[in-house]
């Protein structure tokens, strides 16, 4: 393992490449994660940063799992590390970023291990003007990297590609105001329903044409729905708090957005960006 001072370098030079350039695209993805955790775990290795959430899905908890890739890398043998950190706060930061002509964060642990957020604006003047910010973390042990890794997923029923998100949101957000609970139902023909019952109330919004991921199995065949009915729906009720806060957050729209569904069990979420994918698993209620 590399000593501290070398770590810690290579580890600031990937974290200042990270964030540099496209601060906007990368701030929404801060924004997004603000919105769905009070608090997450930020894992740096070599090629890339995750940002993880990993509720206790026994006790009703969401899960998150967010890709972002850096545009370089630097070989180092467990050259990576775990920070627990508020993403509110580097949300904040990363504000004043909007208009930098350079970013730069790094490791700091002067009083308690910080991210340092600097920020360089544009002066009329010769002189530069640079806002710092300082984010506590925690750092996490080594022992405890295994509580964070990447969630395995069920074999989903159905994977099937997302409305248009603003159109869900405007859905969700109508809903919830009848019901905390709502059922998601797709099936292998492209329907998906989005449904709310009560002693009170019956709606649903059918939504037609999605179109079906071509999921190809690792033996090889075509798809993963072979066999399968196309017809048949598979639905999980979960919270529709849970699913307003992962639409409300969407600061940056997604190249593809799309669910599994593992029935009554769990419906998988995947937003896939230019250069970042965030998986968000919410459990489905008995």
């Amino acid at each position: 393992m590399p000593g501290q001072a070398e770590g810690r370098q290579c580890l600031n030079e990937r974290l200042g490449r990270a964030f540099s350039g496209k601060e906007n695209r990368k701030g929404g993805i801060i924004n997004t994660i603000a919105k769905l955790a009070k608090t997450c775990i930020l894992r740096l290795t070599v090629c890339k940063l995750y940002f993880i959430l990993s509720d206790k899905v026994a006790h009703g908890g969401a899960s998150l799992w967010c890709e972002l890739s850096q545009m370089e890398g630097v070989a180092a043998e467990h050259n990576e590390i775990y920070l627990e950190f508020v993403p509110e706060n580097l949300s904040r930061a990363l504000k004043t970023a909007q208009s930098a002509k350079v970013v730069k964060i790094k490791l700091t642990n002067k009083h308690c291990p910080c991210l340092r957020v600097a920020v360089e604006l544009p002066s009329l003047s010769s002189s530069s003007r640079i806002v710092t910010h300082d984010i506590p973390v925690g750092v996490i042990p080594r022992r405890m990297w295994n509580d964070f890794r990447e969630p395995s997923v069920p074999d989903f029923d159905v994977s099937i590609y997302l409305p248009v998100l603003k159109t869900m949101k405007s859905v969700v957000e109508r809903m919830k105001n009848l019901s905390n609970f709502i059922v998601i139902e797709a099936n292998l023909s492209g329907e998906m329903n989005l449904k709310i019952e009560t002693d009170l109330v019956s709606v649903t919004t059918h939504f037609k044409d999605l179109g079906n991921p071509p999921w190809a199995l690792e033996d090889g065949c075509q798809s993963s729905a072979q066999g399968r009915d196309l017809e048949s729906m598979a639905e999980a009720c979960i919270d529709i708090k849970k699913l307003q806060q992962l639409l409300a957050g969407q600061q940056v729209n997604p190249t593809k957005a799309l669910c599994n569904i593992v029935r009554k069990r769990i419906v998988h979420f995947i937003l896939l960006h230019e250069e970042v994918s965030l998986q968000y698993f919410i459990p489905a209620i008995a």
